[in-house]
């Protein structure tokens, strides 16, 4: 993919350093730390490389990479690595895509509680999905699969979902057999949406009941327990939107669609469109109409705001295995699972293997390249350091 004509980073060094002085009364260290290193990237001011072709010796400066999780430039390797890694993993069977969706009300809530409300959103959607599955009327079988936790929506409001990407069948309970699904269905939407719904606000009263729940602002109210118990009655007025695919492709096909969801940042460099006069355009895709491609136009402020809604909390893991690919089960079950299926499993990728993804080709002659002296930040005078570092 080309590179684009406008990054986040290009908005940042711009105007990044008058955002945080506009705005220092609701910047904490770990928004200014992240657009930082978003302006930082792949600059001299994070040293560099110097790498040689091994086909025809030509030499070049690379700058390093942030590594940040939130900076949409860091994500394509790890994505790549990620993905190398699962291929070890994927069944020679048809996969299903399953989304959980909190409800809007509870947006400001996760906003508040954001480690909290998003374990408890990774938590009470896997259980649901292994409680039905196992359920003889529905499946009657143990299955594995792996979600990952996005918070934003195409306008980057908040909007907390989980993705799950689930083989189209699983162990029998008696691990003797593979049960498969249906073809064109799963597991009944209806009947995961209200599980979900009360594994959800079970958990979330306990937590309230236990303390680990906060409340600020036009929250505040919400803080006392007949508030709260009749805030909760709401919740169960209406279904809460559980969305599932028909069962797609094989293992091939889910390696490509794995990349759509894993690793991704709020707001990729390619949606960008242009940065004038203050104002930040960039496309969307309104799925109320057939996905239509349109254009939003928001104040540098506001598109930043957004942006810094979806950082994640210190440490949080968004990308969690469950069932069978749980990390402890793995080991054991996931090689029945090949053999109950009559396939081999795909080998071990070495980690010289995965470096590999890292290697980028010569300019003249499309070989490797390759790193044969690290250069430190004052090294790398080709240019100075971009101007938000000041603002440190």
């Amino acid at each position: 993919m080309s590179r684009p004509p406008l990054e986040v980073a290009d908005l940042i060094r711009s105007a990044g350093a008058a955002f945080i002085e506009r705005n220092r009364q609701w910047l904490r260290w770990k928004h200014i730390k992240v657009l930082l290193a978003i302006a930082r990237c792949r600059t001299a001011a994070l040293g560099g490389h110097l790498d040689e072709c091994t086909r025809c010796g030509h030499r070049a400066i690379s700058y390093n990479s942030c590594r940040n999780r939130h900076c949409p430039k860091c994500q394509t390797a790890a994505r790549d690595r990620w993905i190398a890694a699962r291929q070890k993993e994927l069944l020679p069977i048809r996969y299903v895509h399953v989304v959980f969706t909190l409800p809007v009300q509870l947006a400001p809530l996760a906003l508040q509680n954001k480690k909290l409300i998003y374990g408890l959103l990774l938590r009470a959607s896997a259980e649901t999905l292994l409680e039905v599955a196992r359920d003889p009327r529905h499946l009657g079988a143990e299955i594995g699969f792996f979600s990952v936790l996005h918070t934003w929506s195409q306008k980057l409001t908040l909007h907390p979902h989980v993705h799950c990407v689930i083989p189209a069948g699983g162990l029998s309970l008696d691990h003797t057999h593979w049960v498969r699904s249906q073809k064109r269905f799963f597991l009944p939407l209806k009947v995961l949406s209200r599980v979900f719904r009360g594994k959800f606000v079970a958990a979330l009263k306990q937590a309230f009941h236990s303390g680990r729940l906060h409340f600020h602002g036009t929250l505040a109210p919400v803080a006392k327990s007949q508030t709260f118990a009749a805030w909760l009655r709401l919740l169960f007025r209406k279904d809460w939107v559980v969305y599932a695919k028909p069962p797609f492709g094989g293992p091939a096909y889910v390696l490509q669609y794995l990349g759509r969801y894993t690793h991704r940042v709020a707001i990729s460099n390619h949606r960008l469109v242009s940065f004038m006069g203050g104002k930040v355009t960039f496309r969307w895709r309104d799925s109320a109409h057939s996905n239509e491609q349109k254009l939003m136009t928001l104040p540098f402020d506001e598109f930043l705001r957004r942006f810094l809604l979806h950082l994640l909390p210190k440490s949080f893991v968004r990308i969690r295995n469950f069932g069978f690919l749980a990390n402890r089960r793995r080991a054991t079950l996931l090689p029945l699972c090949f053999h109950l299926l009559g396939a081999a499993q795909q080998p071990q990728v070495d980690q010289d293997t995965a470096a590999s993804n890292d290697l980028w080709c010569c300019p003249k002659c499309g070989g490797p390249m390759l790193v044969i002296e690290r250069l430190t930040a004052a090294e790398m005078q080709l240019r100075s350091p971009p101007p938000l570092s000041a603002a440190a």
